[in-house]
């Protein structure tokens, strides 16, 4: 029964985090287009929030879970490192093998000209959120109900800015102000369903729960360094963008310490 009370509150809470995309959108259908300057400094704090969440929610307790599995020796380590690997690497498959398409970086992944735009985007979405929502089932799917708390939090933070960029992109191609709100806010529901499989598979056995952390961990630095830092540096806004990843880790960092 606690397990899954824990699944449920997993992906709840992953729900929740996903569902501030569309908060972050809201200004797609009532405000003015944000420029470009602000724009990247969000999408810094965005990056920010997850390098943080990265190291101190997600590789730190991996570590500690798995020292108090394999003791206090260099395998705790070794599994840190090689689930971080794992993680990032199958991120950078998925971007090889999956045709999608980017907002911002244009089509990526192996030609698939039958496949409709929409679903391009929609697999891009896929890729990018999925390992949020992973986090954060997997915060609460290990038992800690402190450690899921704040990573909710903090990836409910992040998803605010880069929801409203997602709706400003779609709108500078001209899609409708409810058709650009409605796809910004879809990209929060692969959340809850990442959320879903990490609180249900560290539920099974603790035993995966170092690797999960880790796994969840990098894959999110690979989005961090791959899709979000490249796109803040891309018009001549890095310092913007550098302030705002700084406030975003120094955010998380606090909510962690202060919560966690």
């Amino acid at each position: 029964m606690i397990s899954e009370n824990l699944i449920v509150i997993g992906t709840v809470a992953s729900l929740l985090a996903g569902l501030m995309t569309s908060v972050g959108a809201l200004p797609a259908l009532f405000g003015r287009p944000v420029d470009t300057r602000w724009n990247d400094t969000l999408l810094g704090f965005a990056a920010g929030v997850m390098l943080a969440a990265s190291f101190f929610s997600l590789i730190i307790p991996g570590i500690e879970q798995a020292s108090g599995v394999f003791g206090g020796n260099m395998l705790p380590a070794a599994v840190a490192v090689a689930g971080v690997l794992v993680g990032a690497g199958t991120m950078a498959a998925l971007n090889e093998w999956i045709p999608h398409e980017h907002f911002f970086q244009g089509r990526q992944g192996p030609v698939a000209t039958e496949l409709a735009r929409i679903w391009l985007f929609v697999l891009a979405i896929a890729i990018h959120n999925a390992p949020e929502g992973l986090a954060v089932g997997v915060g609460f799917g290990g038992g800690d109900m402190a450690a899921g708390t704040t990573l909710a939090i903090g990836i409910g933070l992040q998803n605010a800015p880069e929801g409203l960029a997602v709706a400003m992109a779609l709108l500078s191609v001209g899609n409708s102000r409810i058709r650009a709100f409605g796809v910004a806010s879809l990209t929060g529901l692969i959340e809850p369903m990442a959320g879903l499989l990490g609180a249900w598979g560290v539920s099974l056995s603790h035993l995966a729960l170092p690797w999960a952390l880790t796994f969840a961990a990098g894959a999110m630095i690979y989005v961090i360094s791959h899709e979000i830092i490249p796109e803040t540096h891309r018009h001549g806004y890095e310092k913007q963008a550098t302030l705002g990843l700084t406030i975003g880790l120094a955010a998380m960092m606090f909510l962690d310490v202060a919560f966690g």
